[in-house]
């Protein structure tokens, strides 16, 4: 595939690495400076920053490119982007986090959610740690398994370092250089804690999926997510 990487940071060069190491070409890189011409692309991969993203995808859904975007901070403008891929018959992928490994940790963190659902005796917290020039703040894997608990739980919302209760699961994020990223979910009581934990030990994983997802997505046209990827019933 010809890829077009919108955003050529450090995921994005991470990403052209493994793309290249698995047969394909990179004809755009895009590191905020260049102009360019997203037909040439059969498939763009997005990691760049919020006040972008939605005008790159915005791009690749009007010209017919399929796009994967793992940009996170600029979810306001998700639903336009989904209305703009319906409209134009379009191809999208957005996640939070693309590693493969998280994706099956994002469903193991509902399978507990439910079990814990009607263990009262237990305070929920998430806590998230990333290195120092992440821009936004908590983590969107993080806000995925709060959301991930809600839907499986009474809980009701989350709050970046809010209080716990029985309606609210509060998110701690912790920036430290060269992390690339680790999440933690406890329950807690009195008697004993259960901890599930992500540790990314580098962005090779991150990197890969995403790669995965746009091999995935060339030639279909919809809305999906990496529970499609990875053929998650």
């Amino acid at each position: 595939m010809k890829i077009a990487l919108l955003g050529y940071g450090r995921m994005g060069k991470e990403i052209e690495k493994i793309a290249l190491q698995r047969g394909h070409e990179i004809v755009i890189k895009d590191d905020g400076t260049i102009n360019y011409d997203i037909k040439t692309a059969d498939v763009a991969i997005d990691f760049s920053i919020p006040t972008v993203a939605f005008n790159n995808i915005s791009k690749c859904i009007n010209n017919n490119v399929p796009v994967v975007s793992g940009t996170t901070g600029w979810l306001d403008k998700y639903d336009a982007a989904v209305d703009l891929c319906k409209e134009k018959k379009g191809a999208f992928i957005y996640a939070s986090n693309f590693s493969l490994g998280v994706n099956l940790f994002f469903e193991l963190n509902k399978q507990l959610a439910k079990m814990m659902n009607n263990l009262n005796d237990y305070n929920t917290t998430i806590e998230e740690i990333h290195h120092t020039k992440k821009l936004d703040a908590p983590s969107g894997t993080a806000i995925t398994l709060a959301e991930g608990v809600i839907e499986n739980s009474d809980f009701k919302k989350w709050e970046l370092d809010g209080e716990t209760s029985n309606e609210n699961i509060p998110i701690t994020a912790i920036r430290t250089p060269d992390v690339p990223g680790t999440h933690t979910i406890t329950y807690a009581s009195e008697i004993d804690t259960i901890d599930i934990k992500h540790t990314a030990h580098n962005r090779k994983g991150f990197a890969l999926g995403a790669v995965v997802a746009a091999e995935w997505l060339a030639n279909k046209t919809g809305i999906y997510n990496m529970r499609d990827v990875l053929n998650i019933k």
